[in-house]
């Protein structure tokens, strides 16, 4: 059933909140994290070939451990946007946004009328009707967020009338993407992509929309502490899995 958004609750307070990226489908995972103490964890759909199945089982399982569940869309869909959140997503993650219009259309599918066109449904989301679907609607118009993604630099020079928006609960950089639109290849350590992220940041930061910090290096890291960042995703967890494998592996032929 539908609760108060504690992400949510926390950015508008200014407290320190830890995201994974979960790139390894499967409700375990997904649990896993959430039980390692992070605040919120973005399911992937967007290079992830996952069933909803699969994810609505992922969304309830990370929802358990009184973590936030967020999924990133691989494009705005109304109708698959609705279902993610009746399956109980608390948000929507657009990846590569290039344009004020694109999350304004978001918002509006994440959000019962008078606020956006959202179409309404029961079943566990309302606790089976034990929630009332007025109690639930506003509820759900203040609770559900929708976080872009700065990717390229469309997506930067757009920036100011994306922070615009009435509805734009936290930005994510993408400085991966970012450094191959700049033309620079994969490098999203490149002083051109460090510096137009410094920007975003800036911007976000004067507009009183959360910026999530993605550090790369303990330097940069250390960048967005001074900047007073508060939000911070730590990156996927398919890198982390697959590193301590690797490195249980490498001890145990030392040890031969």
């Amino acid at each position: 059933m539908l609760t108060i958004n504690p992400l949510k609750t926390s950015l508008r307070q200014g407290k320190l909140v830890y995201g994974l990226l979960n790139s390894v489908p499967g409700p375990w995972l997904a649990e896993m994290i959430g039980r390692a103490g992070y605040d919120f964890v973005i399911l992937d759909m967007e290079h992830l070939l996952v069933s909803e199945e699969t994810l609505r089982h992922s969304l309830q399982a990370v929802l358990l451990t009184g973590c936030t569940p967020l999924v990133r869309v691989p494009a705005v869909d109304a109708k698959l946007i609705g279902r993610l959140l009746d399956a109980g997503a608390r948000g929507i993650v657009l990846p590569q946004v290039d344009g004020a219009a694109t999350v304004a259309r978001a918002i509006a599918a994440s959000r019962f009328p008078p606020l956006g066109k959202r179409g309404i449904t029961g079943g566990p989301i309302t606790g089976f009707g034990t929630l009332k679907l007025d109690d639930y609607i506003r509820l759900a118009n203040d609770n559900i967020m929708v976080v872009p993604m700065i990717e390229s630099r469309a997506g930067l020079d757009a920036l100011p009338e994306i922070l615009a928006l009435e509805g734009v609960d936290m930005v994510l950089e993408g400085a991966l993407d970012l450094a191959l639109d700049m033309g620079l290849g994969p490098q999203p350590q490149d002083p051109q992509v460090e510096a137009a992220i410094g920007r975003l940041a800036t911007q976000c930061l004067a507009a009183g929309v959360p910026f999530c910090a993605n550090p790369r290096s303990p330097e940069q890291a250390a960048l967005w502490r001074r900047a007073g960042i508060t939000a911070w995703l730590a990156g996927e967890d398919r890198g982390y899995l697959f590193r301590a494998l690797s490195d249980r592996l490498a001890d145990l032929r030392q040890d031969i």
